[in-house]
């Protein structure tokens, strides 16, 4: 057999030996292309994961996402230079793939909006897993946080899962992320009680509970007047993991305190008065 013989008198098997011999050169340059480029793709997701992994800014999910973004860019990228190789007019296939990536978008719209939010969570850290949080109706311990979603536990025991998206447009309470909390308490006495009398027992309760900071010092104050009392409140600032508790203690020992003291706390009354005719 020889080069010169026509084409199609040559077999199936004899044309591919013939392709094979007149392109030998390239499907080698072509094989050391996707070799060198898988190598090269593989190290450097490596690295990226490495050094996204030695900042503590970028959680472990994040950091897995970005270094896979940068190996499946760079399989791309060496896909079509291995393509170029034969002859292959890469310019379209580039084009059928900005289309394809845009039909894909526009079809996981709401699925990419969690991704992207999700993103975001990973990096700003409005939150950790483990802190309690509040957003919109729904206050919860964190449990997961995903790409597409975040995993809460409500108090009572129930699970919540919400889509970053919509976890990401609103505003997030974190109870935890600072270290102290200030805890605020009213209590209403009687109008012929003393203001004075009141706010005394209300500072030495904060100042017998060792949970209770020195610094900023308790506050008690005259919250409001109201119709059948009078507001006497108390201010204290705590450590974060004290305040259910130090809340749970000050509300009852202030009911002891004031009738140890004498110091009522009314009721709601109202005083009805009939017109004689």
């Amino acid at each position: 057999m020889t080069v010169e013989q026509p084409i199609a008198a040559l077999t199936i098997p004899e044309q591919i030996w013939m392709w094979l011999r007149v392109n030998m050169v390239e499907i080698a340059g072509a094989f050391a292309v996707l070799v060198i480029g898988l190598i090269i793709a593989s190290l450097l997701s490596r690295w990226v994961e490495r050094a996204l992994t030695r900042s503590p800014r970028f959680d472990p999910t994040i950091t897995q996402f970005l270094s896979n973004i940068v190996k499946y860019a760079l399989w791309a990228l060496v896909l079509v230079t291995v393509l170029a190789q034969f002859g292959v007019e890469t310019t379209s296939i580039l084009a059928a793939m900005g289309g394809l990536a845009l039909a894909v978008g526009l079809a996981l719209q709401g699925t990419l909006s969690n991704v992207a939010s999700g993103v975001m969570i990973l990096v700003q850290k409005p939150f950790k897993v483990g802190e309690a949080i509040n957003v919109g109706d729904i206050t919860a311990v964190v449990q997961a946080i995903g790409l597409f979603t975040t995993e809460l536990k409500q108090f009572d025991g129930l699970y919540v899962m919400i889509p970053n998206s919509e976890l990401w447009n609103k505003p997030i309470v974190n109870y935890h992320r600072h270290p102290v909390r200030r805890f605020e308490l009213v209590v209403g006495i009687g109008y012929k009680d003393s203001m004075e009398k009141a706010r005394t027992v209300l500072l030495e309760l904060a100042a017998s509970d060792e949970r209770v900071l020195p610094d900023p010092a308790p506050a008690a104050y005259v919250n409001s007047l109201d119709d059948s009392s009078v507001g006497i409140g108390l201010r204290v600032w705590c450590a974060t993991s004290d305040y259910m508790g130090l809340s749970w203690d000050l509300t009852e020992a202030a009911k002891a305190r004031f009738d140890d003291a004498g110091l009522t706390i009314p009721f709601p009354q109202r005083e009805v008065w009939q017109k004689a005719e």
